[in-house]
């Protein structure tokens, strides 16, 4: 994990996570009034956002990373290089960033592991004062994939 600053981000990294910004704004979040972006960069360029989406039934609650890899399964892609997640909301110090829940890290998990490679996760605080950098494999170690389901077709 390494700690950075906005401006020393990469220019695709601050597009991602500008994305993911946008995304935020779009958040339905009635209940917990946090609200969650998140960008994915997919292996061709192509950034797809997602937001949360809550449900007076919270375990149907739709995080914001598992938004974005759905609507990017949507129009075909699967291979991904990066996700960008930021989030607001009151229980949120100016401080605090959000990162993807244990469902969410599943998924990016098999995401990266379709893809043959590991995804970049950048983690930003609600105003972007403090970005984390780090990767799916490093949030969900010794994680169970596909192919501890099913041999690689």
């Amino acid at each position: 994990m390494l700690e950075t600053r906005f401006p020393e981000l990469n220019a695709i990294q601050r597009q991602l996570l500008e994305a993911a910004e946008t995304a935020l704004d779009r958040s339905y979040s009635p209940y917990s009034r946090l609200a969650v972006g998140a960008a994915l960069l997919a292996e061709d360029g192509t950034i797809v956002p997602g937001t949360n989406f809550e449900n007076a039934s919270y375990s149907l609650t739709l995080c914001a990373e598992r938004a974005a890899v759905v609507a990017a399964n949507t129009h075909g892609l699967r291979a991904f290089r990066a996700i960008a997640v930021i989030a607001r909301g009151p229980s949120l110090g100016p401080e605090d960033f959000l990162s993807p829940c244990g469902a969410c890290r599943q998924v990016l998990f098999e995401s990266a592991q379709h893809a043959g490679r590991d995804i970049e996760v950048i983690l930003s605080t609600p105003n972007r004062e403090k970005i984390v950098l780090t990767s799916v494999f490093e949030l969900l170690p010794l994680a169970m994939g596909r192919y501890h389901v099913a041999p690689p077709a």
